[in-house]
């Protein structure tokens, strides 16, 4: 090899090493400093925000109000654990069942098996889109999640930056649209409506809800019971 293809080859990896770098120390500023901040926003909202504005899209607008967990109702909590990771409170950010249960099938497919915590790190961090290199960035920032935040404040800043509904971000934006009122005074029942359409809020509504997520609420709410009800959140300290 040629002295200028190698002084080029070093060149690129100095880059490459400078932007990882970049990434990481990032990354770990990120999760240090919303252990005890408010997030402002998150990458999911920027994206969607961007795309909007570059589709020529002025009027959307991506919105969320930050509240602490305390003015949020415990029926809220519980229906994103019933729906979506009944283990939440004892793994360490993976539900390695789940996710073997995955590779099981091994054709090459990837699917879901986030857990809360995943899913935390995936909007508040990371583009949207599936890749075996976001999902490696997905689980260091989720070990990293999990290693500096306590899973009360893992629920927290979940539940202010998901995605409910169209530029509606966060139960607070939620509970104000689709019901006129605060997140601290939700219902079991309604908890679990907001919960019913996480898995794809722009096709699932909350505020005219289809015969499938009228089926999802119901089953969200035989979940939430048979984990105890509010007991659960108390008991876990959630």
């Amino acid at each position: 090899m040629s002295r200028p293809k190698k002084t080029l080859l070093k060149r690129i990896r100095f880059w490459l090493l400078c932007c990882f770098s970049a990434l990481v120390g990032a990354g770990v500023a990120g999760i240090v400093l919303f252990s005890f901040l408010p997030v402002p926003f998150s990458a999911v909202m920027a994206e969607r925000q961007l795309s909007a504005w570059f589709s020529g899209n002025f009027s959307y607008a991506a919105h969320s109000d930050w509240v602490k967990r305390d003015a949020i109702a415990d029926w809220m909590p519980l229906a994103v654990i019933a729906s979506e990771d009944q283990k939440f409170p004892t793994h360490w950010g993976f539900d390695v069942q789940a996710i073997q249960s995955v590779l099981d099938k091994d054709d090459g497919r990837m699917r879901g098996a986030s857990t809360i915590t995943q899913q935390t790190a995936k909007n508040l961090f990371l583009w949207d889109g599936r890749s075996w290199i976001r999902k490696g960035i997905e689980a260091g920032l989720t070990l990293g999640i999990e290693t500096v935040w306590t899973k009360r404040r893992i629920l927290t800043v979940y539940l202010n930056i998901a995605e409910f509904g169209h530029g509606i971000f966060g139960v607070e934006e939620a509970s104000q649209r689709f019901f006129h009122k605060p997140a601290s005074r939700l219902t079991m029942s309604e908890a679990a409506l907001l919960a019913a359409v996480l898995p794809n809020p722009i096709r699932f509504r909350a505020d005219a809800p289809s015969g499938y997520v009228r089926q999802r609420q119901q089953w969200i709410l035989r979940q939430m019971r048979q984990l105890g009800g509010e007991g659960f959140i108390q008991k876990h300290k959630l």
